[in-house]
């Protein structure tokens, strides 16, 4: 005789229909959405402003001795409180002398003090050869919730903690970059869409020139493109309350340059929409004035992550260790393949014909990373994951901790958070997770500068 389960049915068996009805509310029309995003925009901002100072900034924390002995400037606590006591000019931070702290801009200026008569043998400063330009790293992925955000973050507080000099540029018009570094963006106005359409506007000019010397129509331009030709890296790029770290920032108005760029492109089919970017970077000469300048993408390959990946010396795809993100992945790449093969094969066919330069795009390297991974269940697919991508595969995989969910809930990075109110432990693994990440990048960072330096000697010596 079998026995009666004790288990309740399923919750999707037995509806009422009828009390179903009851429960639903009137008919949303299309003025419902524009309450629903008020009230959204309201609680956007009160959670993006969690750890803001009263006066709605952004406040880097300081740091303890102890961090910066075990994780910014190679020296050991001892020499570094000898080092503050026969140098009184020297930052001497605030605290008790066996807990004293500092802000990253007094780190930097101690960085610099030993580097300059430190010993030859450690690494004050990180590297990077005197007279090459900045690195460009594009994350991107076409799937949310890859943790792409958040990774781009982490890796620009890292570089930044590291003595690096960086610029962040925020792609998405959800600005949540944006908002992790406290940036203030009123329009569209304060993001990289003028820059588009100051790149293309110049292509205008150059155009109108030609037809008019030739008695041809000329192409308008309108008094957005107008504006553009006045706007310089100055009017946008903006200082974050990190030191050494400046913004580009994205609001939503920035989606309207995914409807725009293709309606320029078609008046005036030579542009290269792909190159606003770069030719931005290049003009303004940032690259000269940066280190890294790290390019957080939309989840989609639209025109502004094009323009990203065209810019990007270096390439990184985050991803999570399941199929749907592995097949998602796969299929970006073949994105990838079909729109950069398809703009060298429609370009060079007209350039070989002129008998100027054919376009070729390459990046220094190209990394997929698996994020948010859980050991305990993800080990197997992503070992599949890894033999699958191969060398496009970076080894770490990095894990998600408790630090990181904790961190995210103040709209901060886990370098923002005070170790103080965390368990040691917790502290040090969660951190871990993103120092392994960064220290591919820099491995990766480092060997493209030294093989570009190496090259740019191997022509000085050929041009000899």
């Amino acid at each position: 005789m079998n026995k009666k389960s004790d288990l309740p049915p399923p919750p999707y068996f037995n509806l009422d229909p009828k009390a179903a009805a009851e429960r639903l509310p009137k008919p949303s029309d299309t003025a419902r959405f524009a309450k629903a995003a008020a009230f959204a925009a309201r609680g956007r901002e009160d959670l993006a402003k969690r750890g803001y100072a009263p006066d709605g900034r952004k406040r880097l924390r300081k740091f303890s001795t102890w961090e910066i002995c075990r994780y910014l400037i190679p020296v050991a606590p001892a020499h570094l409180r000898r080092v503050l006591k026969q140098n009184p000019e020297l930052p001497q931070g605030e605290g008790a002398s066996g807990s004293k702290w500092f802000t990253l801009e007094e780190v930097i200026t101690l960085r610099n003090h030993f580097a300059e008569g430190g010993a030859a043998s450690k690494e004050y400063r990180p590297y990077k050869p005197k007279g090459l330009p900045a690195k460009v790293v594009a994350v991107a992925n076409f799937k949310g919730g890859v943790g792409k955000t958040s990774t781009a973050a982490h890796l620009a507080m890292s570089a930044a903690l590291d003595g690096y000099r960086v610029l962040v540029i925020d792609l998405d018009s959800q600005g949540s970059m944006t908002s992790i570094m406290g940036g203030q963006v009123p329009d569209e106005w304060k993001t990289v869409f003028p820059l588009i359409a100051k790149d293309y506007a110049r292509q205008v000019i150059e155009e109108n020139e030609v037809r008019a010397a030739q008695g041809e129509a000329t192409l308008p331009l309108d008094e957005t493109l107008t504006e553009a030709l006045n706007i310089t890296a100055g009017d946008i790029v903006q200082p974050t309350h990190w030191p050494n770290i400046d913004l580009i920032g994205a609001q939503l108005n920035l989606y309207w340059a995914e409807f725009q760029i293709p309606v320029w492109r078609m008046h005036l089919r030579r542009w290269a929409l792909w190159d606003a970017l770069t030719n931005f970077l290049e003009d303004e000469n940032l690259l000269s004035q940066y280190d890294i300048v790290l390019l957080d993408t939309p989840p989609a390959l639209g025109y502004l992550t094009i323009n990203a990946l065209a810019a990007a010396d270096i390439l990184l795809v985050p991803l999570g260790a399941s199929f749907l993100e592995f097949d998602s992945t796969g299929r970006f790449f073949d994105m990838l393949y079909s729109t950069f093969a398809s703009i060298e094969d429609g370009e060079n066919a007209a350039r070989r014909a002129a008998g100027i330069d054919e376009v070729k795009f390459e990046w220094d390297v190209v990394r997929t990373l698996i994020t948010r991974f859980d050991a305990n269940q993800q080990s197997d697919l992503a070992n599949v994951i890894q033999a699958y991508f191969g060398d496009f595969m970076n080894a770490h995989r990095q894990e998600f901790t408790a630090l990181v969910g904790q961190a995210g809930e103040q709209v901060n990075g886990i370098y923002e958070a005070d170790y103080r109110e965390f368990n040691r432990e917790t502290y040090v693994r969660g951190r871990e997770a993103f120092d392994r990440t960064y220290a591919e990048l820099k491995e990766i960072l480092i060997g493209s500068w030294w093989r570009d330096e190496q090259l740019a000697k191997a022509d000085e010596a050929a041009a000899e």
